[in-house]
């Protein structure tokens, strides 16, 4: 049986039916001719199908165990495309502390009235508990979280979802698909950035949803087609591009992750972090039970808050100050105006981001360079 990284490596090789290039060619073009009047042949128009998207779309499938991918413009878009499933007066549940633009997005789509949503603290059995005796049509999940990197079990969750004829979908980019896959632990949905680890170049924004199953698949290809959300075929070039490198890479950035959660773990001016990897941390029972990994996000907060933070920032070398993640180069990000700045603080403080929290993404750079700079920069605090 081939091997999950065989087979991505080798998505679309040798498969160009014009020359028989060995890497895919791009097909740029945004229509396509039909074979008679009323016969069209595999593609019609580039909204609809194209042939990059598709090759990206069925290695996803593959990777992820599902039945059918939609590739999409963004993450958010794959985000708001699952929400077209769903009625106007069926509940959406998503948690207080998901990124900020979903939080932003589901507030507003609620605010127009086109669904409800809750949002939730899904570590809080109580809370759970309540939220299931609505009803909810679908539980969006994050796990990790983003910034805090919290997890949820997400077997758990989805059983207790389909005693209640809920849909549940996961945000698997921090992970991928080579460290967590929803649909095997029950879920019926897996999404992603694919600016993120997927493509792992931060030259790409683009977005999918992979379906477990067949009806759920056909409706987000409708929908997908009919909003115009569909990815381009350059960027669903590059990403698979990207993909083929991603066991590698998230195999050497996880490497040089954890030995950067040990060494912040130990540091006199680190109050704490957040990495699954490490046993001190919350979620290392469940990292152990569903991920085959704790990823290369590690999110800690300084001993003091937004001035000393400030400082650590300004001071580092290695790192890049910018927002995303999972790309070769590391990148340091600050929550609370950064990730989270488009939500308040009241709801930043019920989500558990401090003044003093940091994020870091670990790229594929030395680690000892990655400490020596985190190093150096703590000695301003």
């Amino acid at each position: 049986m081939t091997s999950k990284r065989t087979s991505l490596i080798q998505a679309g090789m040798g498969d160009d039916p014009a020359y028989k290039s060995v890497s895919p060619p791009i097909y740029l073009s945004s229509t396509y001719c039909f074979d008679t009047i009323s016969e069209k042949g595999k593609y019609d128009y580039g909204r609809t199908a194209n042939p990059n998207r598709n090759e990206l779309a069925e290695a996803l499938t593959k990777l992820e165990n599902g039945f059918s991918c939609v590739v999409t413009s963004s993450g958010m878009s794959a985000i708001d495309l699952v929400t077209n499933l769903f009625k106007a007066n069926e509940l959406i549940v998503a948690p207080n502390d998901c990124y900020a633009g979903t939080h932003r997005l589901l507030s507003h789509r609620a605010k127009q009235g086109r669904l409800k949503v809750r949002f939730i603290d899904f570590l809080d059995a109580n809370e759970v508990s309540e939220v299931f005796k609505e009803k909810p049509a679908l539980l969006l999940l994050e796990s990790p979280s983003n910034p805090l990197l919290r997890l949820v079990d997400i077997s758990e969750i989805c059983e207790f979802a389909k005693s209640v004829g809920a849909l549940v979908a996961v945000d698997n980019t921090l992970l991928s698909p080579v460290r967590q896959r929803p649909l095997d632990l029950g879920a019926d949905f897996s999404i992603h950035s694919t600016t993120k680890y997927l493509n792992g170049h931060s030259d790409v924004v683009g977005g999918a949803i992979i379906s477990k199953k067949q009806e759920h698949g056909d409706q987000l290809t409708w929908w997908a087609n009919c909003l115009g959300v569909t990815g381009s075929p350059f960027d669903s070039y590059m990403t698979l591009r990207g993909m083929r490198t991603l066991h590698p890479r998230m195999d050497s950035q996880e490497s040089s992750a954890m030995k950067v959660a040990q060494f912040l773990h130990k540091h006199p001016k680190i109050t704490k972090v957040y990495y699954p990897g490490l046993p001190s941390d919350s979620g290392y029972r469940l990292c152990k039970k569903q991920q085959s990994g704790p990823g290369a996000m590690i999110s800690f907060e300084v001993n003091g808050g937004f001035n000393e933070a400030k400082k650590v920032i300004e001071s580092l070398k290695v790192f890049q100050l910018a927002p995303s993640l999972g790309g070769v180069e590391s990148l340091i990000s600050y929550p609370p105006t950064m990730t989270h700045g488009g939500i308040s603080e009241t709801l930043r403080c019920t989500a558990g981001i401090k003044e003093s929290l940091l994020r870091i993404s670990i790229g594929l750079e030395s680690s000892e360079d990655i400490i020596q700079d985190l190093s150096a920069s703590f000695t301003l605090i």
